[in-house]
């Protein structure tokens, strides 16, 4: 079977760092050991290709600069290209497009070929568009997203919030599936864990790209309070982003720098060592309008056997039920967020417990070879793939 996958997303560079790189590479990763003879098409594929990712076609899309309104008109413009690049490269079994602000030649050429066309969509990127960054030609982006998504065999949403926006799209509600995103169990090993010693630190952590809406001065002020009970907690930041300044200005100015690591940006293949020096990892959102993330992070906290504190909001609620598989919070409130945190540094046996619990939950439900292979049978694919997948036993 030969897929045609596209991510014409400017700012997704799909062998990088980032949460949405991580999330591209996994799925070409099980679409690859599916047996698929896989062909990407990106603007962004500098770096180097993580193992298993050696056999990909890598299609390179023009890369596109200047001021707002003039970049997005040459992205606009830019389907043109695409079509002509794919019709070129082509006949391909299936179209599978990461959904992007400007990009429909994907799923129209998936019509015109007589292809399935999935088109996975992760965020409301006009509405984030407006919000986070900028947008002058919103009328524009509105008739591409209309475009793309009638076009579209399959529209796959990550979490049950993407699934109601695209479903008040005209035309869309009934090709509209909810799956949401997957963890790497075999990249996330269950930690061995040796006794604590009694003056050991405990240490709290954090995964991230350190934006705004990550919630980080809840995460700091709720620390100040477990730092207050205890002396020896620690702080651990994995990632970089807009927010760093402003999180180590609000640390100083609480006296708990020297107590915080910020290790900045890191290879993926760092995470899970890091995450292993965590006692308790956090996922601090604040309250967010119309939460709509499928977040990875807490996933990966959870297949790596941490005990897990999490905002009690949007997808979270299902993944984590509260004292089985995790602890979780109101949204915004760091003095419950501290209670939590203080409650997990008194009892180990908890936390371990909470953290053998999580992993099983993702094992049984959010492999990422589980999302691709939901995600092939919404288009109706799956039977049109000899799957070979390996299959490799994980604890």
């Amino acid at each position: 079977m030969r897929i045609a996958y596209i991510c014409a997303d400017q700012g997704v560079p799909v062998f990088g760092c980032k949460g949405c790189s991580i999330h591209v590479q996994e799925v070409l990763a099980v679409l690859t050991r599916m047996g698929a003879q896989v062909d990407l098409f990106t603007p962004r594929p500098e770096g180097d290709r993580p193992s298993g990712r050696e056999s990909l076609q890598i299609h390179e899309l023009r890369a596109v600069r200047g001021d707002c309104a003039a970049r997005e008109q040459a992205l606009l413009a830019s389907n043109e290209d695409l079509r002509a690049l794919l019709e070129r490269e082509g006949p391909f079994d299936l179209v599978y497009e990461r959904y992007s602000l400007w990009s429909f030649a994907g799923m129209e050429y998936a019509v015109t070929s007589q292809t399935p066309g999935i088109l996975e969509v992760n965020a409301p990127l006009i509405e984030e568009q407006i919000q986070h960054r900028e947008l002058i030609h919103r009328r524009e982006a509105e008739r591409v997203a209309e475009r793309v998504f009638r076009a579209a065999t399959v529209l796959v949403a990550v979490s049950n919030e993407i699934g109601q926006y695209l479903r008040h799209c005209p035309g869309t509600r009934d090709r509209v599936h909810v799956v949401p995103n997957g963890v790497n169990p075999h990249r996330f090993r269950l930690r061995n864990v040796p006794a604590r010693k009694d003056n050991e630190s405990f240490t709290v952590g954090f995964v991230g790209s350190l934006k705004r809406w990550h919630g980080l001065p809840v995460l700091v002020e709720a620390f100040a309070l477990i730092r207050g009970r205890d002396p020896t907690a620690r702080l651990l930041i994995v990632g970089d982003g807009p927010e760093r300044m402003s999180l180590e200005n609000e640390l100083r100015s609480l006296g708990l720098r020297a107590d915080a690591q910020l290790t900045g940006a890191v290879q993926p293949s760092e995470v899970p060592g890091l995450l292993a020096q965590m006692d308790v990892a956090v996922a601090p959102y604040p309250k967010l309008p119309g939460f709509y993330f499928s977040p990875l992070k807490v996933l990966e906290y959870m297949a790596t056997g941490l005990a897990v504190a999490a905002s009690n909001i949007g997808q979270i609620e299902q993944l984590i039920q509260h004292e089985q598989t995790g602890l979780l919070f109101p949204p915004g409130n760091p003095v419950a967020l501290g209670e939590a945190l203080a409650r997990l540094r008194r009892d180990p046996e908890m936390r371990a417990q909470l953290g053998k619990n999580a992993r099983s939950s993702v094992l049984r439900e959010h492999t990422w070879e589980m999302v691709v292979t939901r995600i092939l049978e919404t288009a109706g694919c799956l039977s049109l793939l000899q799957t070979n997948v390996h299959k490799v036993g994980v604890s």
